[in-house]
């Protein structure tokens, strides 16, 4: 991540955006340190001298399901459905959690009124989405295998769970009951979500091979192979699947556009830059996962690389020197991410052109400069962006001007983008609880 000079944003500022993080006003301020929740400085610049596209949002959607990573196969989902001021509702463990040396990765997901998510320890748990019950819980560890992994993530698609693990297998299981459908190895470790799309399940193991798998009964459609990286950012990018095309992104930084029947190759993009300033940034992995809309495909690698690619032909729209590992979120005419430069970035989606920049919080001690924080999402709902904090806060900011609406502490912290289902907002906590707002 680049370096920067930060500056301590003072602690009247944050209180000044006034109210929760829905905008509800506050309880009288308690004593105590206030911690700065938004930082001073910022790289990026918004385009003033252009004239740009209004920041219009289109009508919210109510959206029953959040069926697998990114919420639906090409990771577009748009505005979402959100109360005004939601309420935490329930909280429920989802297993084991982050550790000094495995970390959680994938998303909940929610489907059919039951939420899934799996731990570290390569537990499936199942809970209602309506009150958080728990209603099975599965270990998908092989035998004679022991210890915690990192990575994986769960899909649920026609009645069941498809699971990744960190061992390299996918595994198929009754969503109503978690018995188990069916178990293939696919020869190395995943740690990205599956992806399910017209009965085949697209998965990418960390040595950049694809395999299309039959959702029915795993048996392997067809293989892709991308160049093998040394080293790459932690965690995964999921395949994107839009009518008969998948794009895989590879730690390479290669974007493959692939025929869904048979793996055949469309086009190639490369998301490396020749810009290098620091070790982090060398490392050229698309840890964000790629958006199709509307025939365009966008993507953002760690190096700081963001592009617009024609689906049809494959050909470059516009660039950035934008890095991220957070995934994008497109609604109606922008785009918005989190930056590695931990900026919230609103950009036009036809040109790529940056309408506001909101400086995130950098570290949690401020003024000693340590604990690099991590920022997750955004996710766009009830007419607000919402981003969430390692150190366990959620900030709400105005899609069309980058204002800090509010924040809200969470009970723990959230480096998962959250997910929004049948008008409840989802946070999965650093030690693997799964707590619902509505």
């Amino acid at each position: 991540m680049r370096r920067l000079p930060f500056v301590i944003l003072a602690c009247a500022a944050l209180s000044a955006c006034g109210g929760t993080w829905f905008g509800e006003p506050d309880a009288p301020p308690l004593p105590g340190e206030r911690i700065a929740i938004l930082g001073h400085d910022q790289g990026l610049e918004p385009d003033l001298s252009a004239q740009l596209t209004p920041v219009t949002l289109p009508p919210p959607v109510v959206n029953a399901a959040w069926p697998q990573a990114g919420g639906s196969a090409n990771h577009a989902m748009h505005h979402l459905a959100l109360a005004e001021t939601p309420q935490r509702v329930w909280s429920a463990s989802m297993g084991s959690g982050s550790t000094g040396r495995v970390r959680l990765l994938g998303q909940p997901v929610v489907a059919d009124g039951r939420a899934y998510a799996i731990d570290v320890d390569n537990t499936v748990t199942a809970v209602d989405a309506g009150n958080g019950r728990s209603l099975w819980r599965v270990n998908l560890r092989p035998q004679g295998e022991s210890g915690q992994t990192m990575g994986g993530g769960v899909a649920v698609d026609g009645g069941r769970v498809f699971a990744t693990t960190g061992f390299g297998e996918v595994v198929a299981l009754d969503a109503a009951t978690g018995e188990e459908a069916w178990r293939v190895s696919v020869g190395a470790p995943l740690r990205a979500a599956p992806t399910v799309a017209g009965g085949r399940v697209f998965v990418i193991t960390i040595d950049n091979r694809t395999h299309a798998l039959s959702s029915d009964d795993g048996r392997t459609l067809w293989t892709h192979s991308g160049f093998t990286e040394v080293a790459s950012v932690l965690g995964a990018a999921s395949a994107a699947v839009d009518g008969n095309v998948v794009v895989v992104p590879y730690s390479s930084g290669e974007l493959y556009a692939l025929r869904v029947e048979n793996g055949a190759v469309l086009w190639a993009e490369s998301l490396s830059t020749i810009r290098r300033t620091e070790a982090v940034t060398s490392l050229t992995d698309i840890r964000a996962r790629p958006i199709i809309d509307r025939g365009r495909l966008y993507a953002v690698g760690n190096a700081d690389m963001m592009a617009a690619v024609d689906m049809r032909s494959g050909r470059r729209i516009w660039e950035r020197q934008i890095g991220s590992i957070q995934s994008p979120w497109i609604a109606g005419d922008y785009l918005f991410l989190v930056s590695n430069a931990l900026e919230l970035v609103a950009l036009e989606a036809a040109t790529g052109r940056i309408a506001w920049v909101t400086p995130l919080q950098q570290w949690e001690n401020e003024r000693n400069r340590t604990g690099r924080l991590i920022w997750a999402g955004p996710v766009l709902a009830g007419d607000k962006l919402i981003v969430t904090s390692s150190h366990g806060w959620a900030v709400s900011v105005s899609p069309t001007t980058g204002e800090v609406l509010g924040r809200e502490r969470l009970p723990g912290g959230v480096t998962i983008s959250p997910i929004v289902a049948g008008e409840t907002l989802y946070f999965l906590t650093e030690d693997a609880n799964l707590v619902a707002y509505r």
